[in-house]
């Protein structure tokens, strides 16, 4: 009997994960919503220009870049949270294979951009390890956590708000008061054991650097394939989405095209910025504005008094990198969200699902700045720029989706089921 290899079983089985079911045919989109079209897109254009106008075209490209990201993370409905959860509750890897693409994607364009020292506006792109230690597992974990019970991620929360999502408002809030509480505490929650963290560019080059994720990331998709294979998983639902050279404008795409899409515009943001694509900075200095509005002074707390931070709280929002992109996400989201018949506003939150919302927020916002970051600052910044502790934020992530899980039905919140139609 021989013993060799179909090729045809192995590029079934490299293209292609098994499903319990097909996915659900995909619905038409809603008509164009003008007001809000109308309003976002007067909203953005006008912003855009005030601050390039203003504060220059290194704060105005910026800007420019988080209305693309908003766009394409609402277009490819591209979710961290939900694939994590499709991942762990039933093994469907679908949403973490596009991960791995948009990791793949940044990493190259990335290391390309470090490794020639290419920059705009005159900056150097950098890359740095972050710490790793105890700070960074307990702040992965709780940020995953979050994630569950808020519904949304750091840029899921963001796009999520831009598209109308009334429940989504109650987890931004919470992120904002977890940052704050982060910064008020600051004193008990630095200094945490922690070792110096890892560049892999330090250590094998650019070329090692980017060589080591892209095989780490095959891997990743290879494991997840055999999980997927192994437990059946339902499919994962299909959003609406218009059809022809419409969907580019009004349709959901196919999330592949968001992950290549999103990697492209994260390195652009290396590209003009010099550093990483963040968002969770920007939530702690929002706070920190609020509370100097009604009269408060967190610039004597110590966190604000560290030379870098006071000098973000000293300036205006329009020159703070994370402000920009976020700010961008939202009304590019809103555009988007407006333009696909999609952007609604739900009146009714039940209440267990509301305190879950802010809870999950508060959540995120500790354990963004205890790890250092988000899953876009920590995973997505981390993994492309070759530093360790993106994998490891990644690895406690994938356990406090587990915590989570277990915690959603508390809240009313649903589990995927091996049963589901879809997941």
């Amino acid at each position: 009997m021989s013993t060799d290899t179909d090729p045809t079983s192995v590029r079934n089985f490299l293209t292609t994960s098994p499903t319990s079911g097909t996915a659900p045919r995909r619905q038409p989109e809603e008509p164009v919503r003008t007001a809000p079209l109308t309003a976002a897109g007067i909203g953005a254009v006008a912003l855009a220009w005030y601050v390039w106008a203003v504060h220059g075209a290194q704060f105005g490209a910026l800007l420019v870049i988080g209305l693309f990201l908003g766009v394409a993370l609402f277009h490819s409905r591209f979710g961290f949270t939900s694939a994590w959860r499709q991942l762990i509750g039933v093994g469907n890897g679908e949403g973490l294979r596009a991960h791995t693409l948009l990791l793949g994607t940044a990493a190259t364009l990335i290391a390309l951009v470090i490794g020639t020292g290419t920059g705009l506006f005159g900056n150097t792109p950098e890359a740095s390890a972050g710490p790793i230690g105890i700070a960074l597992f307990v702040g992965a974990t709780l940020f995953a956590i979050g994630m569950q019970l808020g519904g949304a991620c750091a840029s899921g929360t963001l796009f999520a708000v831009g598209s109308g999502q009334s429940t989504i408002v109650l987890t931004l809030g919470g992120f904002v008061v977890g940052s704050v509480l982060y910064t008020f505490a600051f004193p008990l929650l630095d200094g945490w054991p922690a070792v110096p963290g890892v560049l892999l560019a330090d250590h094998v080059g650019w070329f090692g650097s980017w060589a080591i994720t892209i095989a780490v990331l095959l891997l990743i998709v290879v494991a997840t394939r055999i999980v997927q294979a192994r437990r059946t998983p339902p499919p994962v639902g299909a959003p609406p989405t218009a059809t022809g050279i419409a969907r580019v404008f009004r349709g959901s795409w196919p999330m592949l095209v968001g992950a290549v899409v999103l990697g492209v515009l994260a390195a652009a943001v290396m590209l003009v910025s010099g550093g990483i694509w963040g968002v969770t900075t920007a939530f702690a200095l929002w706070g920190a504005k609020l509370l100097q509005l009604i009269g408060l002074h967190p610039e004597t707390w110590d966190f604000w008094q560290q030379p870098r931070f006071a000098e973000m709280l000293d300036g205006s929002v329009w020159t703070e990198k994370t402000t920009l992109t976020n700010v961008g996400i939202i009304l590019g989201a809103a555009v988007a969200s407006a333009a696909a018949g999609a952007w609604k506003i739900r009146s009714e939150i039940p209440w267990r699902t509301a305190v879950a919302a802010v809870l999950g927020g508060i959540l995120m916002g500790l354990g963004a700045r205890l790890a250092g970051g988000c899953n876009i600052g920590a995973y997505l910044g981390g993994i492309s720029t070759g530093s360790l502790h993106g994998w490891l934020w990644g690895a406690f992530a994938l356990f406090g989706t587990w915590v989570g899980i277990k915690l959603r039905p508390l809240f009313g919140l649903g589990v995927p089921q091996r049963t589901d139609g879809v997941c």
